[in-house]
């Protein structure tokens, strides 16, 4: 299937979840993200925060827990620039944060952090293949995004869903990511 036919599938499959099932799912992705990585010897830590109206990953968990058991990494949020698709990206903090026009908790203000000091970053997504092409919101704030970073960064998708065998209509802009973490599973895609 294609972009477009996978985002409306997969937008309206998450809508029908309750809140109740989204914080259980999220609770499982935040499990198996601890049980697989070792945040020892990362500095910079990229974490989108949660648009709940379109019933995503509860990130707020796992910012929490990494507070708690790994304070020494520093979480950094993207503000997305609407006119130019690309984000700005802040270290996190819960008291500066403001919803954008997407319903999106973004930093008003704060220390800039720039993508090249970033080590590991959570990527948003709708669906995702076995071969770790991505759909998300398709507005590509992630693809410019993740074109800045360093290439040694480590790129983990968050999805509610299982793989599907094939995106078919993927470009030379779309980035993969090495691994994605669903309720059920860590998937290894590098």
């Amino acid at each position: 299937m294609n972009k477009p036919t996978l985002r409306k599938y997969y937008l309206s499959k998450r809508k029908a979840l309750s809140q109740e099932i989204i914080h259980e799912k999220s609770q499982a992705i935040v499990e198996l993200f601890f049980q697989h990585f070792n945040l020892s010897t990362v500095k910079y830590l990229h974490v989108f925060l949660p648009i709940i109206k379109q019933n995503e990953i509860n990130t707020f968990l796992l910012i929490k827990r990494i507070q708690d058991e790994f304070p020494q990494v520093k979480i950094v949020v993207p503000r997305c620039i609407p006119n130019t698709y690309e984000m700005e990206h802040f270290l996190y903090n819960e008291e500066k944060l403001v919803e954008n026009k997407w319903g999106i908790p973004e930093p008003v203000s704060g220390e800039l952090i720039t993508p090249s000091e970033i080590s590991m970053v959570l990527v948003p997504l709708l669906i995702f293949d076995e071969q770790g092409n991505r759909v998300g919101y398709g507005k590509g704030f992630y693809d410019r995004f993740l074109q800045t970073c360093s290439e040694d960064l480590i790129k983990i998708g968050l999805c509610l869903e299982e793989a599907i065998p094939t995106i078919d209509d993927m470009n030379d802009f779309d980035i993969k990511i090495d691994y994605c973490i669903t309720p059920n599973r860590l998937y290894s895609l590098g």
